[in-house]
C-alpha cells in the first residue's frame, strides 16, 4: 500500500551483498521509468526479470510516488528487496485516485504480489438463499449471486448458516430439498414427519399459506422478528377461536422458539444494526484482524484473518490493506468500526461508495458501546495471536528435539505423506507440510493414483513410489523440505529412498508406523540405513509426530472420500448416447442407482423431468439390448 515508511528503520547494511548490488540496479531502472511518468493518479506494478509481479501500488501523483522507491535508504527491508528484484514496471493511469485504489485492490487480490501486505487465505462468505420458486427453497449459497432469489448475509462461517437454516425449518417449515426432488415426490418425506417442512410437494399446504410462511421467514432474516412474533400470535388466537387447537399449538411452539432465539441472538447495542467490526493486533512479528459481523441487530458470526508480508508496514497500512482487499468481493454495511483508521480513509470510503453505490462510514470510536465492541474484537485478536504464538513456540521446541533425535543439523520444514483407497479404488496419495510456524496449508498437495493395473488391490508401496516420483518432478517449482515423514514401515521407506536416489535428491527419510495392534503410542520409526527406533510412550516428541502424521491421515481420508463421491456419479449411464450429466444426475436421484434405471419401464422413465418418450426408449433399449 502507500503510507510512507519510517526512514530510520531497517538499515541497508542488514541486507546480503548480492541484494545490495541489485538494489542499485533496480533503483536506476525506477529512475528511468520515472522520466516517462505523468503527474497523474494511477497504478504501478514492479516486475521481476521473469515478468512476475512483485508489487502493486496506487498513487495520486505517479511521478512523485514512484521516485520515492529510488531513495533506497528510506525504504524498509521488504521494499529494498522488492527494488533489488525489479527489472521493469507497468503503469496504468486513472482519472481519479479513487479509481486507482479500486484497480489496485483488484490487482492485489488477483495477483497476490510477493511484497504487498496481503490478506492471507481470504474466502467467499456463505449466504442464506430463499429461491424464486413458487414454493421457495432455503439453502446455503457461496459464490456469485447468479441464482434468482433473496440473499441474506454474509455469515462468518458455514456453521452459522446451517444453524440459521435449521432455525427457519423449525420456525417456518420452509423446504430445503432440491427442485428435482421436490417435483418427483409422491408422499411426504421425513422432514414433514419431524415438523421441519409442510410438504408442499404433495399438497399438504396451499401456495398462499406456504408463501405466508416464506414471508415470515424473510421478515425474521431481515430483523423484523418482533413483527413476525405478533403475526404468529394473531394466527394462534385465530386458530384457537376456530377450535383448531392443533394448529394453535404449532403457532405457540413457534412463538416460544422465536423468543428463545431472540434472547440468544439480539445484541441490543444502540446504533449498531448493520456493522462490520475489525480490530488488528500484532505479536511476535505476526498480525491478525478479528472480524465481527452484525446484520439486522444479530451476530452473524466472527472470523480471524491473518496478514502476511507485513515487514516494515505500519498498523495503519496493514488495516488499509485489509479493508481494501476484503471488500473487493464482500459488500460492506453502511458502518465499519475499526481500532485503527487507515491513512487514506477518505479515498477508501469513496472507492467503496463508487463500487457498491452505498454511503460508507469507517469509524474508530473512542467511547461508548461501539468502542466496547471494537475493544472486544481487539481482545479476541490478541488472544488468537497468543494462542498461535504459544503453538509456534511448541513447534519450535519440538523441531529442535526432533533434530537431536534424528541427528540432523537443521529441520525447518517437514513433508508428511499418506495414501488412502478402498480396496484399490479411488486411490489417492497426499502430502502435507509442517514448519516451525505450524501447518503450511498452501503447500498441501494431492495426487490421484494413475498407475493402476487390473490386479491392483491397494499396493501402498507402489502408490508411495508413484507419489514420490510425481512430487519430485516438481522439485524445481516446489521447495524441498528438510525431512520426509512417511506413514508406513520399512518397505515404504526403502521405496521412497530408492526414488530419491533416482532423482539425485538428498533429503532424510523417516517412516512412522503404529504397533501390531494399530494403537497410537506404540509407533516405530524406520530409516533407510539404520535400525528402527522407538520413543518413550510419554514423549512430547512422539505426541507431536503423531499430530502431524494424523493431519496427513485426515487430509488423505478427506481427499479419498471426495474422489469416491465424484466417482459415484460415474456409472453405466455414461454409455447411453445423448444422456448428459444433468439428465444422468436426475435419473440417479430419481431411481437411486444405475441398476434402478435399468429396471425401470419406459413409462417410469418418462416420469423424470426432461425425459420424453424418445429419450426414455433410448435408455430402456440400451439396458435391455441382447
Amino acid at each position: 500500500m502507500n503510507s510512507q515508511e519510517d526512514p530510520q528503520e531497517d538499515p541497508v547494511e542488514n541486507l546480503p551483498a548480492e541484494t545490495l548490488t541489485s538494489l542499485e540496479v533496480g533503483a536506476n531502472i525506477i529512475k528511468e521509468v520515472v522520466k516517462t511518468l505523468p503527474n497523474k493518479p494511477g497504478v504501478y506494478r514492479m516486475l521481476s526479470a521473469s515478468l512476475k509481479v512483485l508489487y502493486v501500488g496506487k498513487a495520486k501523483d505517479l511521478k512523485k510516488r514512484v521516485i520515492s522507491y529510488s531513495r533506497v535508504d528510506q525504504l524498509p527491508n521488504r521494499l529494498k528487496r522488492m527494488v533489488s528484484e525489479t527489472q521493469t514496471m507497468e503503469i496504468v493511469t486513472t482519472s481519479t485516485e479513487v479509481e486507482a485504489l479500486l484497480l489496485e485492490s483488484n490487482l492485489i487480490k488477483k495477483l497476490q504480489p510477493k511484497y504487498n501486505v496481503l490478506l492471507k487465505d481470504d474466502k467467499s462468505f456463505p449466504y442464506v438463499l430463499l429461491t424464486g420458486h413458487d414454493y421457495p427453497r432455503i439453502l446455503k449459497h457461496r459464490g456469485p449471486k447468479t441464482e434468482k432469489g433473496t440473499y441474506f448475509g454474509p455469515f462468518a462461517n458455514v456453521a452459522a448458516v446451517e444453524e440459521t437454516i435449521l432455525t427457519m425449518q423449525r420456525l417456518f417449515q420452509v423446504r430445503n430439498c432440491s427442485d428435482n426432488y421436490f417435483e418427483n415426490r409422491h408422499r411426504p418425506c421425513l422432514q414433514y414427519h419431524i415438523k421441519r417442512c409442510t410438504a408442499p410437494c404433495v399438497g399438504k399446504i396451499t401456495v398462499t399459506e406456504y408463501k405466508e410462511s416464506v414471508q415470515s421467514a424473510k421478515g425474521f432474516l431481515a430483523g423484523k422478528s418482533d413483527a413476525v412474533q405478533r403475526q404468529l400470535a394473531e394466527k394462534m388466537h385465530s386458530a384457537s377461536e376456530a377450535l383448531d387447537f392443533e394448529r394453535a399449538a404449532q403457532y405457540r411452539d413457534s412463538i416460544r422458539l422465536l423468543t428463545q432465539i431472540q434472547a440468544r441472538q439480539r445484541i441490543n447495542v444502540a446504533g449498531v444494526d448493520h456493522a462490520d467490526i475489525f480490530a488488528l493486533a500484532q505479536l511476535g512479528g505476526r498480525s491478525v484482524v478479528q472480524g465481527f459481523f452484525f446484520r439486522h441487530g444479530r451476530n452473524y458470526g466472527t472470523e480471524t484473518f491473518e496478514m502476511t508480508h507485513i515487514d516494515g508496514a505500519s498498523e495503519q497500512e496493514q488495516m488499509e490493506a485489509f479493508l481494501s482487499q476484503f471488500y473487493v468481493e464482500h459488500e460492506p454495511p453502511a458502518m465499519i468500526l475499526c481500532n485503527l483508521i487507515p491513512d487514506d480513509v477518505e479515498i477508501l470510503t469513496q472507492s467503496l461508495k463508487q463500487q457498491y453505490a452505498i454511503k460508507i462510514s469507517i469509524e474508530c470510536p473512542l467511547s461508548g458501546v461501539k468502542h466496547d465492541l471494537v475493544e472486544h474484537a481487539f481482545k479476541n485478536a490478541k488472544e488468537n495471536l497468543e494462542r498461535k504464538y504459544n503453538s509456534e513456540l511448541t513447534h519450535q521446541k519440538q523441531f529442535d528435539v526432533l533434530q537431536e533425535f534424528l541427528n540432523i543439523a537443521s529441520i525447518d520444514s517437514i513433508e508428511v505423506y499418506d495414501n488412502s483407497h478402498l480396496q484399490g479404488s479411488s486411490a489417492y496419495g497426499v502430502l502435507i507440510c509442517a514448519s516451525r510456524k505450524g501447518f503450511e496449508k498452501s503447500r498441501y498437495r494431492k495426487f490421484s493414483i494413475r498407475e493402476l493395473k487390473p490386479d491392483f488391490g491397494g499396493d501402498d508401496i507402489a502408490m508411495m513410489r508413484e507419489v514420490m516420483n510425481r512430487r519430485l518432478s516438481h522439485k524445481d517449482e516446489w521447495a524441498l523440505p528438510d525431512l520426509l515423514l512417511i506413514d508406513g514401515g520399512q518397505a515404504q521407506v526403502n521405496a521412497v529412498a530408492a526414488v530419491l536416489d533416482e532423482h539425485n535428491v538428498e533429503v532424510p527419510v523417516v517412516g512412522i508406523a503404529k504397533g501390531v495392534a494399530r494403537n497410537a503410542g506404540d509407533e516405530t520409526f524406520y530409516f533407510p540405513t539404520q535400525s528402527s527406533r522407538k520413543l518413550p510412550k510419554n514423549s512430547p516428541l512422539l505426541y507431536f509426530l503423531q499430530v502431524i502424521r494424523d493431519e496427513a491421515h485426515r487430509f488423505a481420508i478427506g481427499t479419498h472420500r471426495s474422489g469416491r463421491q465424484k466417482n459415484l456419479v460415474k456409472s453405466k449411464l455414461d454409455g447411453v448416447p445423448g444422456i448428459g450429466s444433468k439428465r444422468k444426475k436426475m435419473l440417479l436421484q430419481h431411481f437411486g442407482s444405475a441398476a434402478g434405471v435399468g429396471r425401470a419401464s419406459i413409462e417410469d422413465l418418462m416420469t423424470v423431468s426432461g425425459i420424453n418418450r424418445s429419450v426414455a426408449e433410448k435408455i430402456y433399449y440400451f439396458f435391455h439390448q441382447s
